[in-house]
């Protein structure tokens, strides 16, 4: 018997009872589709997690300017601590056998800028030309901060993307003044646009990189005054109270310093140096914040695995079940033509061929179950990401998984039954009624 004519067989006794063969094929459908679906969520998640941790630059380290918690005895230790400043920069900087470069950044007290009639929330960068750089972001159109820039005290700003549409809309901004605080800055480029997703990430809350001003640095430190602030994780400025309020505390002259490691190897090196740096030039005073984004990499990827390997055992529990109930039915199926398995053994067909019939109808079912699971997986994946929000990506490990899964179902839950239908005595097959 060729496996041309097995498989037409095994399709007319399919095609002959289709309401118990799609019932068969339901604990199968489910499954896939839930595999599919479920993997779907962990990878999108994974890649939303990497793309936004690569935002923050797998090779820095980023240290966040922070208020340090009260306790008794710390406040001779806060007036003597300066806070994170340009001379930390400086300090880290000289270690340039591990620090490719040290990109200070502070958030200016200022929320919304203006155009003529129209205003956007935003919030004010002062930074140096290095900054695109160390980050993923980077310049549309016009240019970004230069070093003249920084000499000269100039008031220019390069305007985030999400910032530039509200302003601006579809009209080239190049050239033109904007509000910032008191003082007009020229527009000199603007960003591209980056995608932040849900903007969180290991507990790690992501600014919107899209709504940045960037002016230059010294320019904010000559014409905006500096209130006693710290900075969050997110980098998002606390307006706390001034300093003549709280002689007890200096104020910190940045907020962020974002440093560039030359090798990615060399992060958990230039880290214990930063720490020890740092702690050595605030005197023990936990003013500051230390960011690895490496290690929130490793974390994440870590999470997610275990993530995907929970989901998928989860999934895998459908398709036992749907296994269960194709065994189940082939065992019903067997009784049921026990007589047809009689005729065909008397007219030639051997065990083999007989094994191989129930075999590749068991393996049909699945794989049938599996192409309709794989086709509402994705549209299940589809429509948490039009619904949900969530991001989602199918992939081919997804698919070949629930192939392989699904065939070995098959072959594993088919197996007794056929076996059992090739044991079956052929008088006695004849015989039975």
């Amino acid at each position: 018997m060729d496996y041309q004519r097995i498989l037409r067989i095994a399709f007319e006794s399919l095609g002959a009872h289709k309401l118990r063969t799609f019932l068969t094929m339901l604990g199968v459908i489910i499954g896939v589709a839930a595999v599919v679906s479920m993997l779907s969520i962990g990878e999108g998640a994974k890649a939303e997690a990497l793309e936004q941790i690569s935002i923050l630059g797998i090779n820095n380290i980023i240290v966040n300017a922070k208020i340090p918690q009260e306790r008794p005895g710390a406040d001779e230790g806060n007036e003597r601590s300066p806070g994170l400043s340009l001379a930390d920069a400086e300090n880290i900087a000289e270690f340039d056998d591990l620090v490719a470069r040290v990109v200070p950044q502070r958030y200016e007290p200022v929320t919304t800028i203006y155009y003529q009639s129209q205003e956007a929330p935003v919030r004010v960068v002062a930074t140096m030309p290095d900054f695109v750089l160390s980050s993923s972001i980077e310049v549309a159109t016009g240019r970004f901060i230069t070093p003249s820039d920084i000499e000269g005290f100039h008031q220019i700003c390069v305007l985030g993307a999400k910032a530039k549409r509200t302003l601006f809309a579809f009209s080239d901004p190049i050239g033109e003044s904007v509000r910032i605080g008191d003082l007009d800055f020229t527009v000199v480029g603007v960003m591209a646009d980056k995608y932040i997703g849900r903007g969180k990430v290991e507990g790690l809350e992501l600014k919107n990189f899209n709504e940045d001003v960037y002016i230059p640095l010294t320019t904010a430190q000559k014409k905006f005054d500096r209130t006693d602030l710290a900075s969050s994780t997110s980098g998002t400025p606390w307006f706390v109270i001034s300093s003549q309020q709280r002689p007890d505390r200096n104020i910190a002259e940045l907020d962020q310093l974002t440093i560039t490691v030359h090798d990615l190897k060399d992060v958990s090196a230039a880290t214990r140096l930063v720490e020890r740096i740092l702690e050595r030039r605030h005197l023990g005073v936990a003013d500051y914040e230390i960011v690895v984004p490496e290690s929130l990499l490793r974390q994440t990827e870590k999470t997610q695995e275990i993530f995907n390997i929970v989901m998928g055992a989860i999934a895998g529990l459908s398709l036992l079940v749907g296994g269960i109930g194709i065994m189940n039915i082939m065992l019903a199926t067997v009784l049921e033509r026990t007589r047809e398995i009689g005729v065909r053994r008397a007219v030639g067909a051997t065990r083999g061929d007989i094994m191989r019939q129930f075999l590749i109808e068991a393996v049909t079912i699945c794989l049938l179950g599996c192409g309709v699971g794989l086709a509402l997986g994705i549209f299940i994946s589809e429509a948490i990401s039009v619904f949900a929000g969530w991001p989602t990506i199918v992939s081919i490990f997804s698919i070949v998984l629930a192939v392989g899964v699904s065939t070995s179902v098959g072959v594993i839950f088919g197996l007794y039954p056929a076996r059992r239908a090739a044991s079956l005595d052929v008088i006695e097959s004849l015989r039975y009624e």
